[in-house]
């Protein structure tokens, strides 16, 4: 059953004629003409409509010219996903199927109007995330990627889709005869037969993961002249966490992240552990839930930018971004989190992508339906990763260079795996070899038994690394904050006794030596490396932020600044509603 059917009445909430005027106080009145487009796929949306009279036909519309209607609204339905939180560009269409009159709430009023108005907002919000669950689900108003589906260069945008929670489809040329047509119109060269057709029609050949965000306008840093209270750098628990905890008191805060939202926490398939999520709940969903949160707050998001440098010379801080912008902030949270550490076997680099993966989603591991895999770590993420695997694969070799799982991986995990009778540990071992055709897939793997030096070979198709972490610090080099052995972010206690001498006082317990720049979660020296340790640091940076900046002279904090829209939140809260006793709960 879709998500649709399952969960239509949360996902089109009638609103009562109360509610519709309660609302009025967030927008405006407008009038449409049978026929009239309220917004189009791909264009930036006004944000978010509620119809007084009249009906709106919803369809999707892909580049290839097909459109699919999807519902039809009327009289105290509203029309918006949650893409209108950040100004996102429509992903259906809507079209008056009759003369309408509706008020058109801009995503500043939607923000303030889910603070402001609890009961409704929580039914609001519930329903923007079921749609975008929905419009995911039938892939409306995202590209159409035409390709092999076991093409690396498929994979790869399919995948930075997803842990986007962007919707998206895969036509693959051998089964599709519309998609093989394309491929020889536009892609003519077999060994690079990728194309991406946007909604608006233009074809992408390969494009990388920035180029495709791009086009889709996916990131949005529209005001260069800003100067932020607060610039996080990373999408993980840690920064996701910060997001929403400075965000929801009024900080105006700017996320960035490389990639995807989640960190290395959004490649886990079922977090068991999580405070509050008895049955537990998978990285993706629980970054997304704070993806979204963060917005509700007034949170921008860029993603994916790479920063790719902090300049602390003076105040404000600045920091250069890889497509030549830059932009000013107070101060600076580092939660760019570690990325996993390549094991040094000759060829690795070969095969990523062709069969050697840092990430266990749904679309590797339908890679590995029936076949043996190979997973390497023994850490948590690698845990949680075999035991995903374990569904779809005959069997899990899982290597371990240590004499077990206990020292690095939750005991639940550790019996989960013990349990599986389709994951075989094996200890003391490490992989030695991988081969393949040249600019081929991977096709078979060797690994070794240290204490003996035995050395068994299979054919084996895909490997999945988790070992280790290497942290994100190469940006701060030039700007003088100090890093562990290993390149961890230095704070409080631990800079004792280097680089404190010519400071005033002694830095916070997470800032670092340079006074303003924070650090959080697993790039910060002597975190526990935990999903609940990375978003209770999130949570603890908001106070010494605060600290910070009631310290610090505002002439050294920033020149002219520009509103933020936390800041015209407020001001809108303050001017239109009462303050409210709770906010919305989470999507159960």
């Amino acid at each position: 059953m879709s998500t649709i059917e399952a969960r239509r009445e949360q996902m089109f909430p009638k609103l009562t004629p109360g509610e519709i005027t309660r609302l009025q106080r967030f927008g405006e009145a407008r009038r449409y003409a049978a026929g009239e487009h309220l917004f189009k796929t791909g264009k930036p949306s006004p944000g978010m409509f509620v119809i007084v009279s009249g009906s709106v036909a919803i369809s999707q519309r892909d580049g290839l010219g097909r459109v699919v209607p999807i519902i039809e609204l009327g009289p105290g339905d509203f029309l918006a996903e949650v893409g209108e939180l950040s100004g996102q560009p429509s992903l259906v269409d809507g079209t008056a199927k009759t003369d309408i009159e509706a008020i058109l709430i801009p995503a500043d009023g939607v923000r303030a109007l889910l603070v402001a108005e609890a009961e409704v907002g929580e039914r609001l919000m519930r329903a923007l995330i079921l749609r975008r669950v929905a419009l995911i689900e039938i892939g409306a108003g995202g590209p159409v990627l035409v390709g092999p589906a076991t093409s690396p260069d498929v994979i790869r945008l399919q995948g930075f889709l997803t842990r986007n929670g962007y919707p998206h489809q895969v036509l693959d040329p051998e089964e599709d005869t519309e998609a093989k047509a394309l491929i020889g119109r536009y892609a003519p060269d077999p060994s690079n037969p990728l194309l991406a057709v946007c909604p608006d029609g233009t074809v992408l050949k390969s494009p990388s993961e920035g180029e495709l965000a791009r086009q889709l306008g996916m990131v949005r840093v529209d005001v260069p002249d800003r100067t932020y209270d607060v610039a996080i750098v990373g999408a993980g628990p840690a920064g996701l966490s910060t997001a929403v905890y400075a965000a929801s008191e009024g900080l105006s805060v700017i996320v960035f992240d490389a990639s995807a939202f989640g960190g290395q926490a959004g490649a886990s398939a079922r977090i068991e552990n999580y405070f509050g999520f008895p049955t537990g709940i998978s990285g993706q969903a629980l970054a997304g839930r704070a993806f979204v949160q963060a917005q509700k707050f007034g949170a921008e998001m860029a993603i994916p930018v790479h920063v790719k440098r902090l300049d602390c010379a003076e105040a404000p801080f600045r920091l250069e971004l890889s497509d030549g912008n830059s932009i000013k902030a107070k101060t600076t949270v580092v939660a760019a989190g570690a990325r996993y550490r390549r094991p040094a076997v000759p060829g690795l680099e070969q095969f990523e992508g062709r069969g050697v993966w840092y990430w266990a989603s749904p679309i590797e591991a339908r890679l590995c339906r029936q076949q043996e895999v190979v997973l390497v770590g023994g850490g948590n993420s690698a845990g949680q990763a075999a035991v995903f695997l374990s569904g779809f694969a005959r069997k899990v070799w899982m290597l371990v260079r240590g004499d077990g799982l206990a020292e690095s991986m939750s005991r639940y995990l550790i019996d989960r795996i013990a349990a599986s009778t389709n994951i075989e540990l094996l200890t003391r071992t490490e992989l030695v070899a991988l081969s393949g055709a040249p600019h081929g897939r991977l096709e078979r793997v060797r690994w070794r038994y240290n204490p003996t030096g035995q050395e068994t070979e299979k054919p084996i198709r895909n490997v999945f690394v988790f070992i280790g972490a290497d942290p994100a610090t190469h940006w701060l080099k030039d700007c003088g904050v100090l890093l562990d052995r290993n390149g961890f972010v230095r704070t409080g206690p631990s800079l004792a006794p280097d680089g404190l001498a010519k400071n005033s006082r002694m830095p916070m317990l997470l800032e670092s030596n340079i006074f303003g720049v924070f650090a959080v979660g697993d790039v910060r020296c002597g975190s526990v490396k935990r999903v609940g340790g990375a978003i209770g640091e999130g949570a603890a940076v908001i106070s010494e932020l605060h600290t910070f900046l009631a310290e610090t002279p505002a002439a050294q904090q920033c020149g002219p600044a520009m509103p933020h829209s936390s800041e015209m939140l407020r001001s809108r809260i303050a001017l239109l509603a009462p303050s409210q006793e709770s906010l919305p709960g989470q999507i159960a």
